[in-house]
């Protein structure tokens, strides 16, 4: 099954592409290679997820902001390329977490993306290489930001 007819399928609610806010662009090729721009937690009303982990926000909420993450970076998937079906596999994922030096738990966290990656994906094209780390603070106290890096199809 297609990645867009699967986000179809799930009824899943993608907000609007995010649009840059500083000087960078959402999303490069280059060759077959897709590099996704950090993203944050952007909902469909354009307000975005704040707040950190171990503070004021939980694991599960925490993992419900890194899937909002995924869904904003499928909206600029689909806005920069036209289709999510242009995408053939998910190479790496980079999940920064906006938490306390205590918290300890960023893989469950980035879990809400990745999992939402290999629901649209599967499990052999949906996973990649992935790193989860823990930040300090993050740029308007969202509580977290996702890079990613894809391989497109020919």
């Amino acid at each position: 099954m297609s990645a867009e007819a699967r986000v179809a399928e799930l009824k899943l609610e993608l907000p609007p592409a995010p649009k840059p806010v500083a000087v960078y662009k959402p999303l490069v090729v280059v060759g077959n290679i897709a590099y996704a721009s950090g993203h944050g937690p952007l909902r469909s009303d354009k307000t975005l997820i704040l707040g950190r982990l171990g503070e004021n926000l939980d694991v599960a909420a925490g993992k419900l902001a890194a899937r909002q993450v995924g869904l904003a970076i499928l909206a600029t998937l689909r806005a920069e390329l036209g289709s999510l079906d242009r995408v053939r596999r998910v190479i790496k994922v980079l999940g920064m977490v906006n938490c306390t030096p205590q918290f300890t738990e960023h893989p469950a966290v980035i879990n809400g993306c990745s999992e939402l990656f290999v629901e649209v994906w599967g499990r052999d094209q949906g996973m990649g290489a992935r790193s989860a780390v823990g930040m300090g603070s993050l740029p308007g106290n969202i509580a977290v930001e996702i890079e990613a890096i894809f391989e497109l199809n020919g």
